[in-house]
């Protein structure tokens, strides 16, 4: 049986007792370690759970899953994901192939938190988010708008985005790739500052106003840790603002924030008499 066991978002403790159970007793397991990482690196969870890990890069899930399949129809193989187990469509994808797998393949999954959920510490209503958007790193020639049109259809519904940022591990450097080597690039993560100036970045080309520099937000980091960042404020000040460590995301609030979720986020206002100001002019129903 092939076990998708959700990890959660901090550390090697956030298991459940029964994913820990499965772990400890699997024939092996893989750790997929390019949609989100842990707080903490394989050594601290190979410590915990007394079993080596493998971790599993893009190339391994998407284009060498026979892998991770081979002997799972009569062995117990376990799948570690970080946070919960279909937080990405890539999980998804590897619970079909055991599907079609010739003999079919059994699968188990064990959730846990996510980013999904655990947004909710915001303040925020869960009830009142809309669709999740990515938002990728730009460069010098390639600066993808397409999020934008994603937030105009939440925000005209008034419903709060969450925007899911970009995590670079283990990317070939694509200039050494041209000469035939394969070199990687350092590990990046981006920020809530980034995220922030990439939207306005983007309204300054669409000028619907929807990303404007006054659109209140809310930036978080590591979300379920000890030292987790909750920072509110508008757009521009979240430009300038510092989160510390990955990972972090970017909550663009609605235009139909009620009374109880303004009360309660305004308590992570950088500037608080700032952010009462923009709610009741352009946010109070």
């Amino acid at each position: 049986m092939l076990h998708i066991i959700g990890l959660g978002l901090a550390d090697e403790k956030d298991v459940s007792v029964k994913g820990l159970e499965v772990i400890r007793k699997a024939e092996r397991v893989y750790l997929e370690a390019y949609t989100a990482v842990l707080l903490v690196d394989q050594a601290q969870l190979e410590s915990y759970y007394g079993r080596p890990v493998i971790l599993a890069d893009r190339e391994m899930v998407e284009s060498k899953s026979d892998e991770i399949l081979a002997g799972a129809d009569e062995k117990d193989v376990a799948f570690l994901v970080v946070g919960d187990p279909f937080g990405a469509t890539t999980h998804t994808d590897l619970a079909l192939r055991c599907r079609q797998h010739e003999p079919p393949i059994p699968t188990r999954t064990l959730p846990n938190a996510s980013i999904l959920t655990a947004v909710g510490a915001t303040g925020l209503s869960l009830y009142n988010f809309g669709q999740t958007v990515s938002m990728v790193f730009f460069t010098e020639d390639w600066k993808p708008s397409s999020f934008y049109d994603r937030v105009a259809e939440n925000t005209g519904l008034g419903f709060h985005t969450l925007m899911l940022l970009d995590i670079k591990v283990k990317e070939p450097d694509l200039k050494a790739l041209a000469r035939g080597k394969i070199i990687y690039e350092p590990p990046r993560f981006m920020t809530v500052a980034q995220c922030a100036a990439q939207m306005l970045e983007v309204e300054e080309e669409r000028k619907q106003g929807i990303c404007s520099k006054e659109a209140l937000a809310v930036g978080v980091a590591r979300l379920g840790s000890d030292d987790q960042q909750i920072v509110a404020g508008t757009l521009e000040e979240l430009a300038g603002a510092d989160l510390g460590k990955p990972l972090h995301s970017l909550v663009l609030c609605g235009k139909k924030m009620h009374e109880l979720e303004w009360e309660y986020v305004r308590g992570f206002a950088m500037d608080q008499e700032k952010f009462d100001e923009v709610w009741k002019q352009s946010y109070k129903a």
